[in-house]
């Protein structure tokens, strides 16, 4: 479909999903910078990562602020919602043995992570028509 044909509240949808995706991944940026230990704790528990220290945190951090970033405004669509994308994808893959056991504790929560998992491939799929609040501009997605 090309973006001129796209429906009426097409861009509003896909700004919402770009903005509620900020809001949730933001405070986790955060946390890298203002507890860092957290971070260690995750990479040990979740992707078997030891060692992490607080300086290689703070890279990571600053990495994501900047993606995340480019996502919120929407430049470079491709290679910011892609790695986005990519990034949510393995933190929620990465959790399968809480959905085995979702009764316990707060692993419920996990299974949160699917329907954003879903409307970050929605997006991705369309960002050629996602243009509200971007400073990408439509058709250019391609190239960016």
């Amino acid at each position: 479909m090309h973006p001129e044909a796209s429906p009426k509240h097409l861009p509003v949808s896909l700004f919402l999903i770009r903005a509620s995706v900020v809001l949730m991944l933001a405070p986790w940026v955060a946390d890298k910078f203002i507890n860092p230990a957290h971070m260690v704790g995750i990479a040990e528990s979740f992707y078997g990562i030891t060692g992490l220290g607080a300086t290689v945190v703070l890279i990571i951090g600053a990495a994501q602020a900047v993606l995340l970033a480019c996502f919120a405004l929407g430049i470079g669509r491709t290679w910011s919602y892609g790695l986005v994308l990519l990034m949510h994808a393995v933190s929620t893959f990465s959790s399968w043995k809480q959905y085995l056991d979702p009764y316990t504790g707060a692993n419920l929560l996990f299974f949160a992570a699917w329907p954003m998992l879903a409307a970050l491939v929605a997006l991705f799929l369309l960002r050629d028509h996602d243009a509200l609040l971007s400073v990408s501009r439509r058709g250019r997605s391609r190239r960016d």
